[in-house]
């Protein structure tokens, strides 16, 4: 979950109680087909069970909403901020993260319980304008944990040798064209979040950048051509990685992005043969970094990627429209496809370090703890994937990881000097 300092506005998906109410249902939904274990279960530190999600959210309206602003509420359980705390210093002690998967109790049906009768005592501030903005920001938070969700129940339901689906079907097919690039002269780029609507307080304030001419590719890397880097012997040519990303490759033995085997590759549907005309995904930084090497080219900074994105790179050239893109349009299997623009499908690694904005912030109070304190060896990742819930994504959103972290949807677009 990350902070915000921002106006409030209507995003076209109606009122807020309306957006609360379908923000909280989606959860849900995407939860129903998962079991009692399916949900409890934690494959590693990184991810978290189901239930947690489903708790965690529901623990953020209880604490920044329900407790400081509705009058007379007591908390459902006396326990359980303990249990379901992220990383909020200012809240208090919670249990060690990596122990999130021995919480067999409470039940699934009982934190669910707990989700209705928050959502009940939620309609008695929704209509509040004092918290519209604290609102807005629950709503972000909790759509950010619906890809989470859907990423860290993937891993889990990976380690199950029988290859469990979460749903059932096919896969969709892609049909890429040839690559081609987005062109930009280079100059002086505005970058950041413009004012208009809502965002975390991370993507500003705004501010120039000095670009360099530079090109864009107006498609993600697909699997076919990573099957090539493959083929080529990427993964064990020294001389096209990084040298924390070399370590890395060698030590834990990585072979192919996570999830390929033979061939194949596990999705929410189970092990299915990969699409080699689709959008290749859960890829680290190093890999990426090492693939653009291998192709001639390089990974974008965020500023350029965001120029393109805004259409600053010509003066006819159109804002890409983040709705345009493979994203999460309810409770389906989230998986690559490939579409055009430069949203959806899968977050692009650039090679920006998380770093803060000149004259950034952070937010007072125990919200403001998520976004600065993470500005540390962490590399900056835009454009949404198809796990992204649409009406989360803008140019100007700046997603983050640890170069080494590839359980979330990421791919690759390639960039270029010119």
């Amino acid at each position: 979950m990350t902070s915000s300092r921002l106006a409030v506005t209507d995003d076209g998906g109606g009122s807020l109680a309306e957006r609360f109410s379908g923000t909280r249902a989606l959860t849900e939904a995407l939860a129903a087909p998962l079991s009692d274990a399916d949900a409890t279960v934690q494959s590693m530190e990184d991810a978290s069970p189901a239930k947690w999600h489903l708790a965690h959210t529901t623990w953020f309206w209880e604490t920044f909403l329900l407790r400081d602003h509705a009058d007379g509420y007591e908390l459902f359980d006396e326990d359980w901020p303990f249990l379901f705390n992220s990383y909020y210093e200012a809240e208090g002690e919670r249990i060690a993260r990596f122990s999130r998967g021995m919480l067999s109790r409470p039940t699934l049906d009982e934190i669910l319980n707990w989700r209705g009768h928050v959502d009940a005592a939620m309609e008695n501030v929704l209509d509040d304008p004092d918290c519209a903005a604290l609102i807005e920001l629950g709503l972000a938070h909790e759509q950010q944990h619906q890809e989470l969700l859907l990423t860290d129940i993937k891993h889990a339901l990976f380690q199950n040798p029988s290859g469990p689906a979460m749903w059932g079907g096919k896969p969709g097919r892609a049909q890429p064209g040839e690559p081609c690039w987005y062109s930009h002269p280079g100059g002086i780029a505005l970058i950041g979040h413009d004012g208009d609507g809502f965002a975390f307080d991370n993507e500003g304030p705004r501010h120039r950048v000095l670009l360099e001419p530079f090109a864009l590719a107006d498609r993600l890397v697909t699997n076919a051509e990573w099957a090539a880097f493959v083929a080529d012997g990427g993964y064990r040519n020294v001389a096209l990685w990084l040298s924390d990303g070399w370590a890395w490759v060698n030590a834990e033995q990585i072979e192919a992005p996570l999830y390929w085997r033979d061939g194949e590759c596990f999705t929410h549907q189970g092990w299915q043969e990969y699409n080699p005309d689709a959008p290749v995904a859960h890829i680290s930084y190093y890999e990426a970094d090492a693939f653009a090497t291998w192709a001639s080219a390089r990974l974008p900074t965020e500023f350029e990627w965001e120029a393109i994105a805004r259409g600053q790179h010509a003066d006819d050239a159109p804002a890409h429209e983040p709705a345009g893109g493979n994203q999460l349009d309810g409770a389906a299997p989230p998986i690559p496809t490939g579409s055009d623009g430069l949203f959806g499908d899968c977050w692009q690694f650039t090679r920006s370090a998380y770093l803060p904005y000149p004259r950034f912030q952070c937010a007072e109070g125990a919200v403001g703890e998520y976004n600065g304190k993470f500005m540390s060896g962490q590399f900056v990742l835009k454009g949404a994937s198809c796990a992204t819930v649409r009406g989360h994504s803008r140019p100007s959103y700046r997603n983050f990881f640890y170069p080494h972290q590839r359980w979330q949807f990421t791919g690759l677009r390639l960039a270029k000097d010119i």
